[in-house]
């Protein structure tokens, strides 16, 4: 078929979608590339002699694909320019999990195993079966209460309990919070689809209900501190409450995370001293943000293309092709913050700095269960960060 002909196949099919959603990429390229199967390629010249005029024309009428401007729209999110179907590292799932293999089971949790039967869906909407978000929510509240700890002596062990059970209840709230906003695109990500708000499990008056419960729980840990330590705490749920309505505003909603998240970093010191130190404080709460855009980003890869589906936003979206440079440049100022914080725990920093860079140099964007063990993986270089300033601390 001749190429004007095919161009003009291409602007009829654009002009009758009207205002529907636009041909996608690789279909407009299969057809502006593929022979038809009826004639073979002809080197003959078009006869008519106003062949190209008639090309400008049709493509005059058909306003060109958004991919082919310098920025692509996909569904109803507009994607950065870097963005790419065909890449190694890009946003599109690979041949490693062919589309349509059905996923496994899940292994059954401790929470099927034991939790009765009428609060397993509670145990499920806090979160309870997968313990990463709790220890990814103490981890800086363990770090910056070891620092305020006395030199030679260990930290206070009331607040790392305090702090520990305060992590599983904000965490547990968090997620109440999140599910609740996000009941109406969760059914539509295959991996949130059976959370008890998108799966009709509960209602929202239940979640309703079970928050109020959490907060309760999570204000009598927030009393036991100090009067400076509970406004500081409650400051806190601003950020909690406002998280999850990100993700449709902006690409970083993994930034406002790590201001979430790591609050802890900031609230485990004034639980110790009843004041905040920036020169320390400060760069370890960075180191926390940074960090934080590391897991989250690779986390955030596992629903890119449900996320384009459903037009909401993710680094994992902004950073497309780029996601390892990003993440890479994130991960060396994590560890530099860290650094900065001022104590000797250097060569367990080293450790942490290499497991980090294990994450970033070998995971595998296109692949959903790659991308969930190395997001996993952080409770480990968090583990390694608590070890060295608690050694830290120890010998000084």
């Amino acid at each position: 078929m001749a190429p004007h002909t095919l161009l003009r196949a291409a602007a009829s099919e654009l002009r009758r979608r009207g205002r529907r959603a636009p041909l996608p990429l690789p279909a407009l390229s299969s057809l502006l590339s593929s022979p038809s199967p009826q004639s073979p390629p002809s080197s003959r010249p078009d006869p008519s002699p106003h062949a190209d005029r008639r090309h400008l024309i049709a493509l005059r009428r058909c306003p060109p694909h958004p991919a082919l401007a310098p920025e692509l729209l996909h569904g109803r999110v507009l994607l950065p320019s870097h963005f790419s179907h065909a890449s190694p590292l890009s946003t599109s799932s690979s041949s490693s999990e062919p589309a349509g293999k059905a996923s496994p089971a899940p292994p059954l949790t401790w929470v099927d195993k034991w939790v009765p039967e009428a609060a397993r869906p509670y145990a499920m909407l806090a979160r309870l079966d997968k313990p990463i978000g709790t220890w990814l929510l103490a981890w800086p509240c363990m770090w910056s209460i070891t620092i305020a700890a006395t030199p030679g002596e260990l930290p206070d062990l009331k607040m790392l309990a305090l702090f520990g059970c305060g992590a599983v209840l904000l965490r547990g709230a968090g997620c109440t919070v999140n599910d609740l906003l996000d009941r109406d695109i969760d059914n539509k990500v295959e991996r949130t689809k059976t959370r008890p708000f998108a799966s009709g499990v509960l209602t929202p008056l239940q979640g309703v209900g079970f928050l109020g419960i959490q907060l309760l729980l999570g204000l009598g840990i927030l009393l036991q501190l100090n009067n400076y330590s509970r406004i500081l705490g409650a400051s806190s749920l601003f950020l909690v409450f406002s998280y999850p309505l990100m993700k449709r505003f902006t690409f970083w909603p993994q930034a406002y995370l790590g201001l979430t998240f790591n609050w802890g970093a900031l609230l485990g010191w004034a639980a110790i001293k009843e004041s905040l130190d920036p020169a320390i404080i400060l760069p370890l709460y960075t180191a926390g943000i940074c960090w934080t855009l590391v897991y989250d980003t690779i986390y955030a890869h596992q629903d890119k293309e449900d996320d384009l589906k459903v037009g909401v936003k993710s680094t994992a979206l902004r950073f497309g092709d780029l996601t390892k440079y990003w993440i890479g440049g994130f991960g060396a100022a994590c560890i530099g913050s860290l650094a900065l914080s001022g104590w000797p725990y250097y060569p367990f920093l080293v450790a942490a700095a290499a497991q980090l860079g294990w994450q970033v140099s070998t995971v595998d964007l296109s692949s959903r269960s790659d991308c969930n063990m190395k997001f996993v993986s952080n409770k480990w270089f968090g583990a390694l960060v608590f070890s060295g300033i608690l050694f830290g601390r120890l010998v000084s």
